[in-house]
């Protein structure tokens, strides 16, 4: 049986050794002295741990974190390949799609436009990777818009490739008069001398010069916009709107063979040649618009033609001559 451990101390007056004897007062301060120093340890090893050591669970929370900043970075990396694919497509579309089907390319604006509101991502605020997340839902939502424009743009190249038949039957592409030997082409496009004033100035066609009453042919499918008779300038006047920004117009005609809203096409017979207006003798003045401006009419006779008659025109088109109205 285990007994108590008692203590002495030598008592000087009596020179004996005496028991120790103590209060309940002192064994209470004893204990709680105990107590105190060991909370005071406790504190400062419980901060200690927590401040420079991380607990099982915090380690698993870092691994966790540290993966997913993994992952989010191949996430953007692999956001920045689709960017530069889309980059590609846009410019395929609007350089070459686009240009094939004569459409006009879609606008910047519109392709780099995002999306609207500024606390769209505020709900992501406020965290320890709150920068890293918004980014890349940002690169997302960029991605997203930049698909649905590239979308929306490649339906409408698919419909135009649907009409691209009709629309070659409506691009101007023949003569408007039989011209087998290229013998009546007498005017070209540019700077040529004025046959009444006797200046330089810009002729905006080319003149086929032909007997009166020799046939006008439409160059290609469209819609009779104007048929009208004057007496000053180019005459008797016939314009053809072919769509798709393509117009003809047909000056000094004799007779007319259609009238003003009457659908036609390629090759039929539209007027007769006339001397009517500014004219020195009796020839066609035939011209091309484009979305309104007015483009050599030379580079659209490759319908009819060889390539080495082609050549021919062309070179022939490069010399000086006198327009005939």
């Amino acid at each position: 049986m285990l007994m108590s451990k008692i203590k002495y101390k030598f008592n000087k007056k009596s020179l004996q050794f005496e028991v120790v004897k103590h209060s309940f007062k002192s064994r209470l301060l004893k204990v709680l002295s105990y107590f105190s120093t060991g909370a005071v340890f406790s504190v400062v090893v419980i901060f200690f741990a927590y401040t420079f050591l991380d607990s099982p669970k915090e380690k698993i929370l870092k691994r966790e974190i540290a993966q997913y900043q993994l992952q989010f970075q191949m996430i953007n990396e692999r956001i920045s390949q689709y960017d530069a694919v889309l980059t590609d497509l846009a410019d395929r579309d609007d350089n070459i799609y686009r240009v094939i089907f004569e459409a006009e390319p879609v606008p910047n604006a519109i392709r780099k436009a995002g999306f609207g509101g500024t606390d769209r991502y505020s709900k992501l605020e406020g965290y320890e990777n709150s920068e890293i997340v918004i980014n890349t839902v940002k690169k997302l939502d960029k991605v997203h818009s930049q698909l649905v424009v590239q979308s929306k743009s490649f339906d409408e190249v698919f419909n135009l490739a649907k009409r691209k038949t009709e629309m070659l039957a409506c691009i101007p592409a023949i003569q408007p008069v039989s011209n087998k030997n290229l013998k009546r082409l007498s005017s070209y496009f540019g700077y040529r001398t004025d046959p009444v004033y006797k200046v330089r100035k810009f002729h905006e066609g080319i003149d086929f010069s032909a007997p009166t009453g020799t046939p006008i042919y439409a160059t290609g499918d469209g819609v009779v916009k104007e048929a009208s008779q004057s007496y000053a300038g180019y005459g008797n006047t016939l314009i053809i709107d072919h769509g798709y920004g393509y117009q003809t117009m047909y000056a000094h005609i004799q007779k007319f063979k259609v009238k003003q809203g009457e659908k036609v096409k390629r090759g039929q017979l539209i007027a007769t040649i006339g001397n009517t207006g500014k004219s020195t003798a009796p020839h066609l003045h035939y011209e091309i618009w484009k979305n309104g401006n007015k483009i050599n009419p030379i580079y659209f006779l490759f319908n009819d033609l060889t390539p080495e008659e082609y050549q021919t025109v062309l070179d022939l088109s490069s010399r000086q001559s006198q327009s005939m109205d």
